[in-house]
Order: C-alpha cells, then structure tokens, then sequence
C-alpha cells in the first residue's frame, strides 16, 4: 500500500481547520488525519512544537483524541529538534509521566493568571512594578511558595502540579513566572545559579533578579553575590547570565532524576537521566 501524505496547501488548509469548533469540521479533521497516519502524526506533532500557542494547544488535542501520541517519544524528539520554547517544552516534560494531562486547562490557568495582573496593571509601567504585581498575585494572592519541607518531591518541577498544588522548587516556580511574563509581553530571562535559579530583567538600567522560591524578594547583582558567598560558592559574572532554554529543561530533567531516584523510583529516575543524556548529545554534537 503506497504511503499517505499530503500537500502544501493541504497541509495550510488544515491548519487553518485545527481551531474550528464545529463538531462536523472536527470529526472530518479526525476522519482525514486518520487516513493519513503517520503522516499526520508528523504534521501534528511540528505543529504541536510550533510557536503558536493556540494551535499548537488543538495539534496536541488531535493527537491524543487520535491515540498518535507517544509522550516521551515526543519529548525526545523535541530534545533532538533543538526548537527549544519554554512553555512547550516544560508541559511536553509533564507528559511523560501524566500522559492524560489536560495541557489546555494548563494554558487556560496560565492565562486567568496574566490577565488578573494585567487588571492591576496601570500603564505606563516600568519592568519592576509590573513584576511587583505578578509577585502580588502570584505569592499574596494565589498563594504560590517554595516547597522547602518536600523540597524533593518530583510533583515540584511539573508545572501542571506547581499550579494544582500552589507550590515548588526554584526553577519550576520561575518557569511558571517566566510564562506569566511572556503573557505580560515582559522580556525577562531564566537565571541558573550554582545551586539556586532566579529570574534575571537586563532591561532597565539596573539589572534586578527576582527569586521566586522567595516570595519573589528582588535581588541586586550584589546581594547575589553575597548569597552565593554565604554557600560557600565563588561567584563569578558568568553566573548571572542568562541560561539557555535548553539548560533550564536539562536541569529540569537532572533535578527529577535525582528526586525520583531519592523516592526510590528507578524507572522514572532512569528516564529522566536518559533526557538528561539527550540533551548533553545534542549539545555535544552541535558544538563539534
């Protein structure tokens, strides 16, 4: 049987399609990607990576209502992809151990956030006082902490459970602060330290850091410095560069290795050290 693909203009007319809500247009999108097979699993899963929240969200509707997915195959073909985009990427990890989870209702969350602070907003505003309002709504308001006494529970770096539970590690808890921002059209940047994460504004005259796993306290260059002396760690510039999004997944990974790995579950500590592999060979062979 020869194989099923389909053209171009197809491919656009389908796209086009994917945020029809009517019950007779899906049913014909589900009819014709069923045909199609892994031909469709491909245009799907390219559109489930792509920048278009929105569609990207309906791609990976399609692709579980059609059984086409693969969570951790996915995910590592994302690795591989090296289209490295924060939100997708944090919910694509998510999915490998809750293959069922509802990333829509992830982004809607996110969204009802951005928009409660955005009514609070008063412009023109500067960087930091819109920050001071995510930090309003995000630590007073909704109540999301750091989770110091089940500091390695694996549930702290999936952000459908930071957002369920109200709490998490640092670099989880500046991911969902990141994506907020992003909402807010803020350009702020992941900031990886030795042994913490924060979240880096290099906009404004000043640079300032905000730690989310503190309540979203804002942190000058200096007062850094001191908190890293006070870990018994020599800081250096480099540390307060901002940290690729890949290395912010990569840590990721590495944190659920280890955590999972302290709970005693094996398999899931192999599988998060084998991205944490993926990753490091995909670096590696880009940088020959």
């Amino acid at each position: 049987m020869a194989k099923l693909t389909f053209t171009t203009t197809e491919k656009s007319a389908l796209r086009d399609l994917l945020d029809d809500p009517n019950p007779t247009v899906k049913r014909g999108l589900k009819h014709r990607f069923t045909e199609l097979g892994p031909a469709a699993r491909e245009f799907l899963q390219d559109t489930a990576r792509s920048n278009n929240r929105h569609l990207a969200w309906h791609a990976r509707w399609f692709l579980e209502e059609l059984n086409l997915c693969d969570p951790t195959a996915e995910f590592r073909e994302f690795i591989h992809s090296l289209n490295y985009e924060l939100e997708t990427g944090a919910l694509m990890l998510a999915r490998t151990v809750r293959p069922d989870l509802d990333t829509g209702a992830c982004c809607e969350e996110l969204e009802s956030i951005a928009n409660r602070c955005r009514d609070l907003i008063i412009e023109p505003s500067s960087t930091r006082t819109k920050c001071r309002v995510i930090n309003r709504i995000l630590f007073h308001e909704m109540g999301f902490r750091g989770n110091a006494e089940r500091y390695t529970d694996p549930d702290n770096s999936f952000i459908d459970q930071v957002l369920a539970r109200r709490c998490g590690i640092p670099i989880s808890l500046c991911t969902l602060y990141l994506l907020v921002a992003q909402r807010l059209g803020l350009e702020l940047e992941p900031i990886g330290l030795p042994g913490h994460f924060m979240i880096g504004c290099f906009t404004e005259e000043r640079p300032f850091f905000i730690d989310a796993f503190d309540g979203g306290v804002f942190r000058s260059p200096e007062e850094i410095f001191v908190f890293l002396r006070s870990h018994d760690l020599a800081p250096q510039l480099s540390d307060l560069a901002p940290t690729p999004i890949r290395e912010v997944l990569c840590r990721s990974c590495r944190n659920l290795a280890n955590h999972f790995e302290s709970h005693g579950q094996q398999k899931h500590a192999s599988l998060f050290d084998g991205f944490v592999q993926d990753f490091e060979s995909v670096f590696a062979k880009n940088m020959t």
